[in-house]
């Protein structure tokens, strides 16, 4: 089964990544799951000590539209860890692909793992 698959890159402040990272875990991780938001992996990147990635998996661009204005939107997010998480954050990009069921569990078997 092909599904598309979000990568968002986070460039961070600097020197808030570890903060960023407890954010996400502590706050924004089970809100996600609350709303059934398919998170795959999520971290630091390994290349530098600013980057962070966010990887989530939909069954198709009209799911992602509507997963992402249900959640961004409502006011779990809005009222909850959105100005704080926002606040450590310089810019973001993402991008979608297309990818079978086979690679997106190989990479939600990447555990997390908490940089500097």
């Amino acid at each position: 089964m092909i599904r598309l698959v979000e990568i968002r890159s986070y460039n961070l402040k600097p020197g808030t990544r570890v903060e960023f990272h407890r954010l996400v875990t502590e706050r924004a991780m089970p809100l996600l799951e609350q709303v059934r938001m398919d998170v795959v992996a999520f971290g630091p990147s390994p290349h530098d000590d600013s980057s962070y990635y966010l990887i989530r998996a939909f069954d198709d661009l009209a799911h992602r539209d509507r997963s992402e204005a249900a959640f961004y939107g409502g006011p779990l997010w809005r009222e909850g860890p959105r100005e704080a998480i926002l606040a450590l954050i310089e810019n973001y990009a993402e991008f979608v692909i297309e990818l079978d069921e086979a690679v997106i569990e190989r990479l939600r078997a990447r555990p997390a793992i908490p940089r500097s």
